[in-house]
């Protein structure tokens, strides 16, 4: 058990002293983190790369003011202190969280709301590899748009560490999966793991697939992470009472000139979300939820991470441009003790 007067001064960490490229982080030191009230303090094992970071790293992604200026919203490891009035862990216990920032880090303090016990069977880089994505997906597909058994969603981006984890956990809970993705190799990726059908967007029309395959119904739900570009297109594959799901702007955040009309006569619900300005008691339902109805598939295997490469914490740079080049399938993870 570690014994939190022992804890080193300083750690190592990733600086960003400037927005721009990849280029730009730097391998710096600083003083470790200390646990605020109701926060843990957790000795970095792993630590997830995401699309966030990537926006922050550039400048168009400012964290919050109470957050930490550091890169990272994922981690994994050891429990190593504990805040006040923390009661709900242990010194010793291995966590995966969701950070607020401060992830790309030997140590990183978050709420005990936000952490989440390994999965049995799981180390420390595929656990990293779940908080972002699986509260993200939880958060948008299941509490907000009310995907539910029997139904039917539409997934962009399917290869990502979102689309990758939304084709499983839907197909778990009982719904009929179609996915989008750029390339034949993401496509049979998407129906590996539960998709009925793929839709390569360079030489398809998603929407027109989508009326075909649904017998001209349309698909109660669309999960969206390309915005503008799609949004009309989106309107049109949903069926009546559908909901379209926005959790992020790839392609553009302002759409010009766009019948809304289907919005009207089909009787949709647009909605959208980013989890980063959640309150500590939103993301602690989502957690609440995920180790009750996840976990078990986790842990069961039905539902697990794809991780597409492991780097190391000095490697950033790396990890940083494959997420930019969108060639990955899934998760991108760096190992960080």
């Amino acid at each position: 058990m570690p014994d939190p007067k022992t804890l080193p001064e300083k750690m190592r960490f990733i600086d960003l002293p400037s927005h721009g490229g990849p280029e730009v982080m730097r391998l710096s030191q600083a003083p470790l983190p200390k646990p605020a009230k109701g926060e843990v303090l957790v000795k970095v094992e792993a630590a997830g790369v995401n699309r966030p970071d990537v926006a922050q790293r550039q400048g168009t992604y400012p964290p919050p003011k109470d957050a930490s200026p550091i890169l990272g919203l994922e981690i994994a490891g050891e429990v190593v202190a504990l805040g006040e009035g923390v009661d709900e862990f242990n010194l010793g216990d291995r966590v995966c969280a969701l950070a607020n920032g401060g992830g790309y880090a030997q140590y990183c303090a978050v709420p005990a709301g936000q952490a989440l016990p390994f999965p049995k069977g799981y180390d420390a880089v595929k656990a990293a590899a779940l908080p972002e994505t699986f509260f993200t997906v939880w958060a948008n597909l299941f509490q907000m748009a009310g995907l539910t058994e029997g139904e039917t969603v539409l997934i962009h981006g399917g290869t990502s560490g979102i689309g990758t984890t939304a084709i499983q956990l839907a197909k778990a809970f009982g719904a009929e999966v179609y996915a989008t993705a750029g390339s034949a190799e993401k496509c049979e990726a998407c129906v590996k793991l539960g998709a009925k059908r793929a839709i390569n967007y360079r030489g398809e029309d998603f929407a027109e697939v989508v009326k075909s395959e649904t017998g001209g119904k349309g698909v109660d739900v669309v999960l969206d992470m390309i915005g503008a570009a799609y949004f009309e297109k989106n309107l049109a594959a949903l069926a009546k009472d559908g909901c379209l799901s926005i959790i992020a702007f790839l392609g553009g955040a302002v759409a010009d000139k766009v019948n809304l009309t289907p919005i009207m006569v089909k009787r949709l619900t647009v909605t959208g979300s980013t989890m980063r300005p959640r309150t500590a008691d939103e993301k602690r339902a989502i957690r609440d939820d995920l180790v009750d109805q996840v976990w078990p598939l986790i842990e069961s295997g039905q539902v697990a991470p794809v991780i597409n490469r492991v780097f190391t914490l000095d490697e950033v740079a790396e990890a940083h441009r494959l997420m930019e080049s969108s060639s990955h399938i899934g998760k991108i993870v760096m190992r960080v003790d």
